[in-house]
């Protein structure tokens, strides 16, 4: 498989975007290339096209695989695995949203209760301008993961429909 220079344009962009939010460039850059894929890819013609160590196409495929936004697909006659990214790109989106709001946001909340509690403990050894600063930023970020929470219990059409009407209802609520 030979990539066009808009297939180029676009697998190089993306691995820049997502090294960017903090994932491996090979790992972005191989979705984007099975996304733009139309048929699935075998490990050695991912590793032929994105001229990358196999190693890191494996390790890649793996972890692109336990997020969810790639699968293994059989091609007739070929013993081989072949991978295939989700072409639903709402799908893929909510699925990388989940996955970041488990690495980051989860965790963080996490440790702002540990530390409020903590504070809590020792008030006469923290300052209150300290405890405030922490309060604030708890609520806040229990405020967004709940908010994450109902948006994402609603069904997949009012999801999208608040998605494309946000514009709209920013502009009504000034």
């Amino acid at each position: 498989m030979k990539l066009t220079a808009a297939q180029q344009k676009l697998v190089l962009h993306w691995g820049e975007m997502g090294a960017r939010w903090g994932i491996s460039r090979t790992v972005a850059q191989i979705h984007a290339l099975l996304y733009f894929s139309p048929k699935p890819l075998a490990a050695d013609e991912i590793t032929e096209v994105l001229q990358v160590a196999r190693s890191h196409v494996s390790n890649s495929l793996k972890e692109l695989q336990t997020w969810g936004v790639v699968g293994i697909v059989h091609v007739m006659g070929d013993r081989r695995d072949h991978f295939q990214a989700l072409k639903d790109v709402w799908q893929t989106f909510e699925i990388l949203l989940d996955e970041r709001k488990r690495r980051e946001i989860d965790p963080t909340i996490k440790v702002l209760r540990e530390t409020a509690a903590m504070m809590a403990e020792e008030k006469t050894t923290t300052d209150t301008y300290t405890q405030e600063r922490l309060g604030e930023l708890l609520r806040f970020m229990e405020s967004v993961d709940s908010w994450y929470g109902e948006v994402r219990r609603l069904p997949r059409a009012a999801r999208v429909k608040l998605v494309t009407l946000g514009a709209k209802l920013s502009q009504w609520l000034r």
